[in-house]
Protein backbone atom coordinates (compact mmCIF):
# COMPACT_ATOMS: atom_id res chain seq x y z
CA UNK A 1 0.00 0.00 0.00
CA UNK A 2 1.18 3.43 -0.22
CA UNK A 3 2.61 5.50 2.11
CA UNK A 4 -0.16 7.76 4.86
CA UNK A 5 -0.91 10.97 3.51
CA UNK A 6 1.45 13.72 4.13
CA UNK A 7 0.66 17.07 5.94
CA UNK A 8 -0.18 19.40 2.77
CA UNK A 9 -2.64 16.27 1.55
CA UNK A 10 -4.94 17.23 4.59
CA UNK A 11 -5.91 20.67 2.13
CA UNK A 12 -7.42 18.04 -0.31
CA UNK A 13 -10.71 18.09 1.87
CA UNK A 14 -10.88 21.62 0.98
CA UNK A 15 -10.68 20.49 -2.92
CA UNK A 16 -12.86 17.97 -2.34
CA UNK A 17 -15.89 20.02 -1.38
CA UNK A 18 -15.73 22.41 -3.95
CA UNK A 19 -15.17 20.14 -7.13
CA UNK A 20 -17.96 18.14 -5.74
CA UNK A 21 -20.11 20.88 -6.01
CA UNK A 22 -18.65 22.14 -9.22
CA UNK A 23 -17.77 19.35 -11.25
CA UNK A 24 -21.10 17.57 -11.31
CA UNK A 25 -9.46 0.65 -24.32
CA UNK A 26 -5.96 -1.23 -24.37
CA UNK A 27 -8.79 -2.80 -26.77
CA UNK A 28 -7.28 -4.29 -30.04
CA UNK A 29 -8.76 -3.78 -33.35
CA UNK A 30 -10.52 -6.43 -34.39
CA UNK A 31 -8.30 -9.00 -36.17
CA UNK A 32 -9.40 -11.43 -38.37
CA UNK A 33 -10.42 -14.31 -36.15
CA UNK A 34 -12.62 -12.14 -34.04
CA UNK A 35 -16.51 -13.24 -34.07
CA UNK A 36 -18.25 -10.47 -36.00
CA UNK A 37 -21.24 -11.58 -34.23
CA UNK A 38 -19.34 -10.41 -31.16
CA UNK A 39 -18.45 -7.12 -32.60
CA UNK A 40 -21.84 -6.24 -33.41
CA UNK A 41 -23.04 -6.99 -30.00
CA UNK A 42 -20.20 -4.72 -28.51
CA UNK A 43 -21.08 -1.83 -31.04
CA UNK A 44 -25.09 -2.29 -30.19
CA UNK A 45 -23.65 -1.97 -26.24
CA UNK A 46 -21.93 1.08 -26.82
CA UNK A 47 -24.77 2.99 -28.65
CA UNK A 48 -26.94 1.69 -25.71
CA UNK A 49 -24.46 2.48 -22.75
CA UNK A 50 -22.66 5.39 -23.58
CA UNK A 51 -24.46 8.81 -22.45
CA UNK A 52 -26.99 7.00 -20.01
CA UNK A 53 -26.39 11.26 -11.27
CA UNK A 54 -23.94 11.16 -9.23
CA UNK A 55 -22.29 7.94 -8.60
CA UNK A 56 -21.87 8.45 -4.46
CA UNK A 57 -24.98 7.84 -2.48
CA UNK A 58 -23.56 9.66 0.54
CA UNK A 59 -20.68 13.03 0.53
CA UNK A 60 -19.29 11.40 3.05
CA UNK A 61 -18.44 8.32 1.36
CA UNK A 62 -17.59 10.48 -1.65
CA UNK A 63 -14.98 12.70 0.35
CA UNK A 64 -13.33 9.36 2.14
CA UNK A 65 -12.95 8.09 -0.66
CA UNK A 66 -11.39 10.86 -3.02
CA UNK A 67 -8.80 11.36 -0.34
CA UNK A 68 -7.69 8.01 0.00
CA UNK A 69 -7.25 7.82 -3.25
CA UNK A 70 -5.83 11.07 -4.06
CA UNK A 71 -2.97 10.02 -1.88
CA UNK A 72 -2.35 6.99 -3.52
CA UNK A 73 -2.43 9.05 -6.74
CA UNK A 74 -0.65 11.81 -5.55
CA UNK A 75 2.92 10.59 -6.90
CA UNK A 76 2.05 9.90 -10.21
CA UNK A 77 -0.17 13.21 -10.53
CA UNK A 78 1.02 16.37 -8.57
CA UNK A 79 -1.45 18.78 -8.98
CA UNK A 80 -4.74 18.03 -6.30
CA UNK A 81 -7.38 19.34 -8.56
CA UNK A 82 -6.54 17.87 -11.30
CA UNK A 83 -6.38 14.35 -9.19
CA UNK A 84 -9.50 14.95 -7.90
CA UNK A 85 -11.70 15.87 -11.44
CA UNK A 86 -9.95 12.51 -12.58
CA UNK A 87 -10.82 10.64 -9.87
CA UNK A 88 -14.26 12.08 -9.58
CA UNK A 89 -14.95 11.32 -13.67
CA UNK A 90 -13.60 7.61 -12.55
CA UNK A 91 -16.13 6.93 -10.35
CA UNK A 92 -18.68 7.76 -12.25
CA UNK A 93 -17.99 5.81 -15.34
CA UNK A 94 -17.23 2.96 -13.10
CA UNK A 95 -20.45 3.19 -11.09
CA UNK A 96 -22.18 3.29 -14.15
CA UNK A 97 -20.57 0.25 -15.85
CA UNK A 98 -21.08 -1.58 -12.41
CA UNK A 99 -17.70 -1.85 -12.08
CA UNK A 100 -15.18 -1.51 -9.30
CA UNK A 101 -14.02 1.87 -9.71
CA UNK A 102 -10.74 0.30 -7.73
CA UNK A 103 -9.85 -1.98 -10.65
CA UNK A 104 -10.79 0.83 -13.35
CA UNK A 105 -7.37 2.39 -11.45
CA UNK A 106 -5.45 -0.09 -11.68
CA UNK A 107 -6.12 -0.93 -15.37
CA UNK A 108 -5.84 3.18 -16.48
CA UNK A 109 -2.54 2.36 -14.20
CA UNK A 110 -1.47 -0.55 -16.32
CA UNK A 111 -2.70 0.73 -19.77
CA UNK A 112 -1.04 4.81 -19.46
CA UNK A 113 0.37 5.55 -16.48
CA UNK A 114 -2.48 7.90 -16.02
CA UNK A 115 -1.63 9.61 -18.94
CA UNK A 116 -4.29 10.94 -20.77
CA UNK A 117 -2.53 11.86 -23.99
CA UNK A 118 -0.86 8.26 -24.25
CA UNK A 119 -1.04 6.75 -27.79
CA UNK A 120 0.12 2.86 -28.03
CA UNK A 121 1.81 1.52 -31.30
CA UNK A 122 -1.65 0.30 -32.70
CA UNK A 123 -2.99 3.41 -32.16
CA UNK A 124 -5.00 3.03 -29.13
CA UNK A 125 -5.46 6.07 -27.35
CA UNK A 126 -6.01 7.89 -23.84
CA UNK A 127 -6.33 6.69 -20.14
CA UNK A 128 -7.71 3.22 -21.15
CA UNK A 129 -6.51 3.04 -24.26
CA UNK A 130 -9.38 2.83 -26.68
CA UNK A 131 -9.13 2.10 -30.03
CA UNK A 132 -10.76 5.09 -32.32
CA UNK A 133 -12.11 2.60 -34.37
CA UNK A 134 -14.91 2.59 -32.10
CA UNK A 135 -16.31 6.51 -32.19
CA UNK A 136 -17.08 5.83 -36.01
CA UNK A 137 -18.50 2.35 -35.31
CA UNK A 138 -21.43 3.80 -32.82
CA UNK A 139 -21.64 6.98 -34.60
CA UNK A 140 -19.57 9.12 -32.40
CA UNK A 141 -16.81 10.46 -34.83
CA UNK A 142 -16.60 13.57 -33.18
CA UNK A 143 -15.60 11.72 -29.61
CA UNK A 144 -12.07 12.69 -28.31
CA UNK A 145 -10.89 10.00 -26.67
CA UNK A 146 -7.94 12.27 -25.03
CA UNK A 147 -10.44 13.60 -22.74
CA UNK A 148 -10.69 11.77 -19.46
CA UNK A 149 -14.66 11.52 -18.78
CA UNK A 150 -14.82 10.26 -22.84
CA UNK A 151 -12.29 7.96 -22.39
CA UNK A 152 -13.08 6.32 -18.99
CA UNK A 153 -16.27 6.02 -20.27
CA UNK A 154 -16.08 4.14 -23.63
CA UNK A 155 -13.39 1.84 -21.41
CA UNK A 156 -15.21 1.07 -18.47
CA UNK A 157 -18.57 0.14 -21.10
CA UNK A 158 -16.26 -1.89 -23.30
CA UNK A 159 -14.80 -3.30 -20.08
CA UNK A 160 -18.55 -4.18 -18.83
CA UNK A 161 -19.47 -5.52 -21.75
CA UNK A 162 -16.76 -8.44 -22.00
CA UNK A 163 -17.71 -9.21 -17.94
CA UNK A 164 -21.02 -9.71 -19.16
CA UNK A 165 -20.43 -11.79 -21.90
CA UNK A 166 -17.58 -13.92 -19.97
CA UNK A 167 -20.45 -14.27 -17.35
CA UNK A 168 -18.57 -12.30 -14.65
CA UNK A 169 -15.41 -14.40 -15.21
CA UNK A 170 -12.92 -11.13 -14.70
CA UNK A 171 -9.37 -12.76 -15.94
CA UNK A 172 -11.23 -13.53 -19.15
CA UNK A 173 -12.65 -10.10 -19.54
CA UNK A 174 -9.70 -8.57 -19.26
CA UNK A 175 -8.34 -10.68 -21.37
CA UNK A 176 -10.81 -10.18 -24.04
CA UNK A 177 -10.63 -5.81 -23.82
CA UNK A 178 -6.70 -6.35 -23.81
CA UNK A 179 -7.32 -8.75 -27.11
CA UNK A 180 -4.84 -11.25 -25.41
CA UNK A 181 -6.88 -13.89 -25.76
CA UNK A 182 -6.46 -16.98 -23.31
CA UNK A 183 -3.37 -15.47 -21.62
CA UNK A 184 -3.53 -14.45 -18.01
CA UNK A 185 -0.73 -12.06 -18.38
CA UNK A 186 -2.35 -8.92 -18.70
CA UNK A 187 -5.10 -9.96 -16.19
CA UNK A 188 -2.47 -10.78 -13.83
CA UNK A 189 -1.19 -7.31 -14.19
CA UNK A 190 -3.77 -5.91 -13.27
CA UNK A 191 -4.69 -7.58 -10.39
CA UNK A 192 -1.55 -6.73 -8.81
CA UNK A 193 -1.46 -3.38 -9.54
CA UNK A 194 -5.27 -3.35 -7.57
CA UNK A 195 -3.83 -5.60 -4.86
CA UNK A 196 -0.51 -3.21 -4.41
CA UNK A 197 -2.18 0.22 -5.07
CA UNK A 198 -5.20 0.77 -5.18
CA UNK A 199 -7.67 -1.83 -3.48
CA UNK A 200 -9.72 -1.21 -0.14
CA UNK A 201 -11.40 -4.94 0.23
CA UNK A 202 -9.43 -8.34 0.38
CA UNK A 203 -8.68 -9.52 -3.30
CA UNK A 204 -9.39 -12.76 -4.77
CA UNK A 205 -7.16 -13.95 -7.25
CA UNK A 206 -9.09 -17.08 -8.65
CA UNK A 207 -12.03 -15.53 -10.62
Amino acid sequence: MRTPPQDGDHKLAHYCQTLLLAIGLTIAAPTHTQDSNERTALRSFLVQTINDTDSFQDRYDAEVWLLDMSTRLSHVIQDPELRLRLLRELHWASVRANLSPELVLAIVEVESDFNRFAVSPAGAQGLMQVMPFWKNEIGRPDDNLTLIKTNLEYGCRILQFYLERKQGRLHEALAAYNGSGGSRRYSNKVYRAWDEHWRTTPMDWTN
